[in-house]
């Protein structure tokens, strides 16, 4: 096997916050995570769909982002939206 290539190795502080919800039709378990990694984004994890994305709160204005990303339909994006409109900075 030939020598290994590395883009980056590297390891970082994190502050992880692991939250459960239920919005108006579907539970939600997300792991929020922030690291100097993302540019002040948050590395947004849904432990039950293992569907994940990198938002920040411009991303949370884009028309159909959280939709495409989760794959939820519009009532259940907009459950998500108004939840980490709350908490991502």
């Amino acid at each position: 096997m030939g020598e290994r290539f590395y883009l980056y190795d590297d390891t970082v502080e994190a502050a992880v916050r692991f939250v459960s919800f239920v919005g108006g039709r579907q539970r939600f378990d997300l792991a929020l995570i922030e690291t100097d990694r993302f540019y002040g984004k948050y590395l947004v994890l849904d432990l039950q769909s293992n569907r994940f994305a990198i938002l920040g709160r411009d991303d949370l204005e884009e028309p159909g982002y959280i939709e495409h990303a989760y794959a939820l339909d519009g009532q259940d994006a907009d459950d998500l939206r108004a939840f980490l409109d709350e908490c991502l900075s």
